[in-house]
């Protein structure tokens, strides 16, 4: 089976401008030729404003149609441009997988009173007020889309907590009081419990409000025939719920219907203990492993490259892991800056890309470039030979070389319905060396070349199936047949 990549088709600062649909659309074919298989798009739902990257989320029905919010269209684009870029990218074989957003609510019609408590924002289970009335922003009427696709309208009893008293002008954590109204238990316990994280926080413990989006992601799945969804910011909802929603949509859509949850933990056991209760129905971005690209991107030549895989998601449940090297959550200025610098960006997506397990996830900002406050260039001449390497050479059985602190290497060995394939990684994080490694006595006499370009050698084959592949300092090569 050919290998498979997704690519995060969006960052942070993307021009506000309504083309990203028409992007999309336009690089689909690019994207396949480069070996881009599936795109995960940002939140394609109506947002607080036109600006609004899509995690502000105001109507889950308004994909770019309505006149809501002062826009007809969301940040990225129209309703229609979003599916003529979903069938674009189906046209050439590139699954699509949807940001949904179902923790929050943000930008609400009419104000409401109700009582609230307020409490501890560092340690949530602690009340600092007794229970008093507060004006919120919590009805959600939807007056531009009058009832089209729904007739659910929202109110504080939809809710277990908001951020804002309007009586008071006053910011805050406010757990909204009612009948078997409290924090969910089943999330994250940072923070005393961390079940509010933003806005008008969303109460799955409701019966009422879980119907609701049920219905929604079935009706927003069917109307934009995608591929599957990355559940945003998992920790903060009712894990039970999010299991429920998996499984709920497989039933209706198949197995094959993909998830990948952003469950924002550095510990692995965490991680562990999150898909156990999931049944390992969905995925995981490893986070585990983006920070110790970026540790091993601080660290230099100090970090021992032979332990970057250990406590990572990729080494304990490669079938349930998506790997990655940045996101728009860690780029620079953002709220989980942890970005891998530029010297180790190739080397780090070679450990992702080329690699037999795991479903690695490229970052448009690194393709592309990131724009904003600290712009970025992209760095597509440096990943396209690795994308290349993905698709072509990295099959087969993997051999592991990592036997040194600064310079390690494995060898994919190939597979015989795939011409020419199989390959040798060295990398280094410290002065140029190389590494010893067998790559089969079938293979004597081959003359293998560095598909990065990096090195300009040619290196033979020897009779007992083993060489030496070469490696600048701080770098990766990448050795294997020329097609």
């Amino acid at each position: 089976m050919e290998n498979k990549t997704i690519m995060q088709f969006f960052e942070w600062h993307l021009d506000a401008d309504g083309n990203h649909w028409k992007r999309l659309k336009e690089r689909a074919n690019e994207l396949k030729e480069a070996g881009i298989d599936a795109v995960w798009v940002p939140p394609v739902t109506k947002g607080i404003t036109q600006d609004d990257n899509g995690y502000g989320i105001y109507d889950l029905y308004d994909l770019g149609e309505f006149d809501q919010k002062g826009t007809v269209r969301t940040k990225y684009g129209t309703k229609e441009e979003l599916l003529e870029a979903i069938q674009a990218c189906h046209n050439v074989g590139i699954s699509v997988y949807v940001d949904i957003v179902m923790n929050h609510k943000a930008g609400a019609d009419e104000l409401e009173t109700f009582k609230v408590v307020e409490v501890n924002p560092d340690n949530r289970e602690e009340d600092i007020s007794e229970p008093y009335d507060i004006e919120g922003w919590t009805k959600f009427t939807f007056p531009g889309r009058n009832g089209q696709y729904s007739d659910f309208q929202w109110n504080y009893t939809h809710f277990n907590g908001t951020d804002y008293d309007a009586k008071e002008e006053k910011e805050g954590v406010f757990r909204i009081l009612g009948e078997n109204k409290y924090w969910n238990n089943n999330v994250d316990k940072e923070l005393g419990n961390y079940d509010f994280l933003m806005f008008s926080n969303i109460d799955f413990n409701n019966e009422t409000v879980r119907e609701e989006m049920f219905k929604w992601g079935t009706w927003i799945s069917e109307t934009l025939s995608c591929n599957g969804f990355r559940l945003d910011a998992i920790k903060h909802i009712n894990h039970e719920f999010i299991k429920d929603f998996a499984v709920n949509l497989k039933k209706e859509k198949g197995d094959d219907f993909y998830f990948v949850g952003e469950f924002w933990k550095g510990e692995i056991d965490e991680c562990k203990q999150f898909l156990e209760e999931m049944d390992y129905t969905i995925d995981l971005f490893d986070v585990p492993l983006h920070y110790k690209l970026h540790t091993a991107s601080i660290q230099g030549s100090e970090f021992d490259l032979s332990t970057i895989f250990d406590d990572t998601l990729v080494k304990l449940h490669p079938m349930n892991s998506v790997t990655f090297v940045d996101n728009h959550d860690t780029q620079p200025n953002e709220s989980l800056e942890s970005w891998v610098e530029d010297w180790f960006k190739q080397i780090a997506y070679s450990l992702i890309l080329l690699r037999e397990d795991g479903y690695p996830c490229v970052f448009y900002g690194d393709y592309y470039g990131i724009k904003g406050p600290v712009p970025v260039d992209g760095k597509r001449m440096a990943i396209d030979p690795l994308l290349y390497a993905r698709k072509k050479k990295a099959y087969g059985q993997q051999d592991d070389y990592f036997d040194d602190k600064n310079v390690i290497g494995w060898v994919r060995h190939g597979d015989e319905n795939i011409e020419k394939s199989g390959c040798a990684v060295v990398i280094s994080n410290d002065m140029e060396g190389s590494k010893r490694m067998f790559v089969g006595t079938e293979r004597a006499g081959e003359t293998w070349i560095d598909l990065t370009n990096t090195r300009s050698e040619e290196i033979v084959i020897e009779e007992d199936g083993f060489a030496d592949f070469l490696v600048n300092g701080q770098s990766v090569s990448v050795w294997g047949l020329p097609n």
